[in-house]
């Protein structure tokens, strides 16, 4: 089969974290890993520009608590693929942020509340003062890799959120995304989801970013994409997970690590997309998964015109209007 569209990939240094956050469904993870060198060397020769759009270092877990984290960061850097990353900011201290500037497009890191109530509910098991410290520190080092914050979109997050965006503003950090879906991983959240109506309007409202957008290079790329799978899920088609075992995940809602489709040392990334081409839906992952059915012709339409408002407004940025 041939793939005529480029993906993200979403890659997992470890599925260790030391958060517990109240979103995350940890318990789901039987046997916590940590990415090997070998591994990782195998993930970055199946990444190719000409097939990815962008690598998201994220996964379950928390990629700087990887004991090589300086060694897995230098692989980035003699790489050509743009590569981002998401951290809880708790371990980012200044050594970090000065050697991960520049091999990172974007540091985003996740932040729920000014509020240290909140905080300590949500973002469970981390120091507030301590990540806020480290916000600041690296909006001051970064010189080469953008800084933005994702902002949980948790119910009790919400009532103090202009406050959370005020601080981050007076602070210097202007790019803020959150999603306009609290994504009910695996199945846990069902108490907890709130209307996308309501997300989109409060990211409207506070000049957000919709976290989506930056996992879409263009309308026609998301055109392909659904075009080319049989399966219409656009959360499962724009994303392959390499989990930090090497194996490739069916999608990223397996949090529990059980349904891989590949492996990076006998598959490359073209192969994994073109055999979950044709993969129906996995009971366990799909049927309370909040994703799914989450872009119909009306929100691929919104999405459309969000991604081409943001474009727009980066070419008139780069002539000076």
């Amino acid at each position: 089969m041939s793939i005529n569209y480029r993906t993200t990939v979403n890659v997992e240094w470890t599925s260790k974290c030391n958060a517990l956050c109240a979103m995350c469904p940890r318990d789901r993870i039987e046997h916590p890993h940590i990415m090997d060198s070998e591994t990782w060397q195998q993930t970055l020769a199946r990444i190719a520009p000409d097939e990815v759009v962008r690598v998201v270092i994220a996964g379950y877990g928390e990629p700087t608590t990887h004991p090589r984290f300086f060694d897995m960061v230098d692989g980035l850097r003699r790489h050509p693929a743009r590569f981002d990353m998401v951290s809880n900011g708790h371990l980012l201290d200044e050594e970090k942020i000065r050697h991960l500037d520049g091999a990172l497009g974007l540091l985003l890191i996740s932040f729920s509340s000014i509020d240290p109530d909140v905080y300590g509910k949500v973002h469970a098991n981390l120091d507030q003062t301590r990540v806020m410290a480290n916000i600041k520190a690296a909006r001051k080092l970064l010189k080469h890799t953008a800084l933005g914050i994702s902002l949980t979109p948790m119910p009790e997050c919400l009532p103090g959120l202009p406050d959370t965006i005020g601080w981050l503003r007076a602070e210097g950090v202007e790019l803020l995304t959150m999603s306009p879906t609290l994504y009910n991983r695996g199945g846990s959240l069902t108490e907890h989801q709130l209307a996308t109506r309501k997300l989109r309007a409060l990211i409207k409202e506070h000049g957000l970013q919709s976290q989506e957008i930056p996992f879409i290079p263009s309308a026609i790329e998301v055109l392909r994409q659904w075009r080319s799978n049989s399966f219409k899920c656009i959360p499962r088609n724009i994303d392959v997970f390499v989990a930090s075992t090497g194996e490739y995940l069916y999608c990223y809602n397996d949090i529990g690590h059980k349904h891989a489709i590949g492996h990076v040392a006998t598959h490359g990334i073209h192969d994994v997309l073109a055999r979950r081409h044709g993969m129906p839906a996995i009971a366990e992952l799909c049927d309370s998964c909040n994703m799914r059915d989450r872009y119909g012709p009306v929100e691929l339409a919104k999405v459309g015109a969000s991604l081409a408002a943001i474009r727009l407004r980066d070419v008139r940025s780069a002539i000076g209007f």
